[in-house]
């Protein structure tokens, strides 16, 4: 029996990274799914394919969780399409690292835009659908840095510590209709935008890692499994760290 065999799931940012292997484990596990991208429509086509060898529906669609309207139209097109949405993941993320002398109010505006508002623009727009529905799992990506912050990540901090504070809100406004609303808080997660880091540097935080290694996106996707699936029924309002133990 697969996990998430029949469920329709939504996924922000996916054409590549923790998106992409969250994907990708949830068709495994028989989701259908409808993936976001911003603007690689090749590696879109790619995964779109590729999720179909699963066996299930898959669907990507050029939007931006950070626009409110288009969010709205997201959830309507893949009702639509699809006829529910059973889980929510939202990932889509950037970060746009300085230190608080030299952090630009652009750059601080734009990480809060596309980190945070699109969490509250995309619940919004599912809520509908998971109301009538009665049921429905949404799943937030935060981090480790929004748990403990980091120098250098001032605005990056800031929006995901807001996704955990917005995520137990939902999840107690939410809960009396089954409708679940929980954290994942990745922490180095190794994927194609590390692998252009200096060797060393990567290194010296595997080491300081008590599991002594960096996360995969399939680490990731496997605990929204757990959070997306009927598993976790009774789990709201939590804070799920997936680190390797580097924050205990």
């Amino acid at each position: 029996m697969k996990l998430l065999e029949g469920k329709t799931a939504i996924i922000t940012g996916a054409s590549r990274g923790i998106g992409k292997g969250i994907a990708l484990v949830f068709a495994e596990q028989g989701a259908n799914v409808a993936f976001t991208y911003s603007s690689s429509v090749d590696a879109a086509n790619e995964l779109e394919n590729e999720l179909k060898t699963h066996g299930v529906k898959a669907r990507g669609y050029k939007s931006n969780a950070a626009d409110f309207a288009e969010a709205q139209i997201l959830a309507d097109q893949v009702v639509e399409e699809f006829g529910s949405i059973d889980i929510l993941v939202n990932n889509a993320g950037i970060t746009k690292d300085n230190l608080l002398m030299r952090i630009s109010e652009e750059d601080f505006d734009q990480v809060i835009a596309v980190n945070l508002k699109s969490v509250f623009n995309m619940t919004k727009a599912v809520q509908r659908t998971m109301l009538k529905q009665r049921k429905g799992s949404i799943i937030n990506m935060s981090s480790v840095v929004g748990v403990k912050g980091n120098a250098g990540q001032s605005n990056y901090a800031a929006s995901k510590a807001g996704i955990i504070g917005f995520s137990k809100s939902v999840a107690l406004e939410l809960g009396s209709r089954n409708i679940r609303s929980n954290v994942i808080a990745p922490g180095f997660i190794e994927t194609e935008m590390t692998a252009k880091l200096d060797e060393n540097t990567v290194k010296g935080w595997r080491d300081a890692i008590p599991l002594k290694r960096g996360g995969t996106p399939e680490d990731i996707a496997n605990a929204c499994v757990f959070l997306g699936s009927d598993m976790s029924a009774y789990i709201t309002g939590q804070t799920l760290h997936v680190n390797g133990g580097m924050l205990t």
